[in-house]
């Protein structure tokens, strides 16, 4: 492994809108179960989101999620599409994602940590020691 970690940015529509947004998809191999995606809402300043990449690998095929993300294939209008949807107290988004851009994610962050090997790459001590010295 040269790397431990993948930045990929992109252009996808939040919500609807006409204009693109920049967002970018993040993996680090320290933090192996966990994807995270930034969007950019003015220069300088992004809106982040973490969650599992299990969500983004099994939201290729087949719906995904039942919290507050929830990933799936957009099937009924464009299987060139993921969708990505964000929900809080604070709102709801709607992301569409280019379905290769997310595909080419996943696999440089697989070179970093195969999917399913996770467990193997988590360090549980560095872990316990982050959550207590809080």
């Amino acid at each position: 492994m040269n790397t431990e970690a993948v930045n990929q940015s992109q252009f996808v529509t939040l919500n609807g809108s006409p204009a693109p947004v920049l967002s970018r998809l993040s993996y680090v191999g320290t933090e192996p179960f966990a994807v995270n995606i930034a969007f950019r809402t003015e220069r300088g300043r992004w809106v982040e989101w973490t969650f599992a990449r299990e969500l983004l690998v099994r939201g290729l095929s087949e719906p995904a999620g039942l919290g507050d993300v929830r990933v799936r294939p957009d099937l009924a209008n464009d299987d060139d599409l993921l969708i990505l949807e964000i929900e809080s107290p604070d709102g709801y988004a709607l992301v569409e994602m280019d379905r290769e851009d997310v595909e080419r994610f996943l696999d440089v962050s697989a070179e970093i940590v195969p999917i399913g090997a996770e467990s193997e790459h988590f360090d549980v001590d560095a872990f316990i020691a982050e959550i207590t010295n809080v």
